[in-house]
């Protein structure tokens, strides 16, 4: 059985995490991993009343799949170690990045076109609009790039999310 993972790096909006939910758990992911300052589902850091706030955000786009989807949420600085732990789980960690350097270059692959990854993947998302911090870049073994066809560099992250998730199951 497919394993995939999916990490929630620095997300900003309420409204793309529970989209991103929606998603994973449409198509059975195994897991969501809250890391950095993404808005978390029952958070229970926050007072009541902000909880309850980015909770029916979050649940507006999640439409039922927050209480759905097995969750976990990592404490502060916790996502490099989280990572390394993964790998040596067996995980292939891959990126969803579009602006790679030149040395991260050799380690793309696009979504589309055949490729061997392990039956577990990590599948992490970056910020919507810096992407993957360069501290974690390292960790990634491939870092999957989506074809764009027209003007526009990239998707919203929650589409980016979905259109990457099916395709990570066609590619096992």
């Amino acid at each position: 059985m497919r394993q995939i993972v999916v990490v929630l790096h620095n997300i900003r909006s309420t409204y793309n995490v529970g989209a991103i939910l929606r998603t994973a758990e449409g198509l059975g992911i195994e897991k969501v991993v809250y890391s950095g300052y993404t808005p978390r589902y029952n958070n229970p850091e926050l007072l009541p009343h902000l909880r309850t706030k980015l909770d029916h955000q979050i649940a507006k786009s999640a439409l039922g799949a927050e209480e759905l989807v097995k969750q976990e949420i990592l404490g502060p600085n916790l996502l490099t170690n989280w990572l390394k732990c993964a790998i040596m789980e067996g995980y292939n960690v891959v990126g969803l990045e579009n602006n790679l350097s030149s040395k991260e270059m050799p380690r793309r692959l696009i979504l589309g076109q055949p490729t061997k990854l392990k039956e577990k993947v990590v599948l992490v998302l970056g910020e919507e609009v810096s992407g993957i911090p360069l501290d974690i870049r390292p960790l990634m073994e491939h870092f999957l790039e989506i074809p764009m066809r027209g003007q526009k560099e990239s998707f919203n992250v929650s589409v980016a999310a979905g259109i990457a998730l099916w395709g990570l199951q066609e590619l096992l």
